[in-house]
C-alpha cells in the first residue's frame, strides 16, 4: 500500500472519531474536529505540493 492510502484511511478513522455523537464526546465541543480541520488542511497542501 502506497502512503497516500494509508494517510487517507488514517484520515477518515479520526474524522469518524471527532463527530461529537458519541455521549462522552458530547462536552468537548469544536477542539478534535478544528485539529483534524488543521491536518487535513496540511494534507491537502503537502499533496498538492506533490510531497505525497
Amino acid at each position: 500500500m502506497s502512503i497516500s492510502l494509508i494517510l487517507l484511511i488514517l484520515l477518515i478513522l479520526i474524522l469518524i472519531g471527532v463527530v461529537p455523537a458519541w455521549p462522552h464526546s458530547r462536552g468537548w465541543g469544536y477542539g478534535p474536529s478544528g485539529a483534524v480541520g488543521v491536518i487535513l488542511l496540511i494534507v491537502i497542501v503537502l499533496w498538492l505540493m506533490g510531497v505525497f
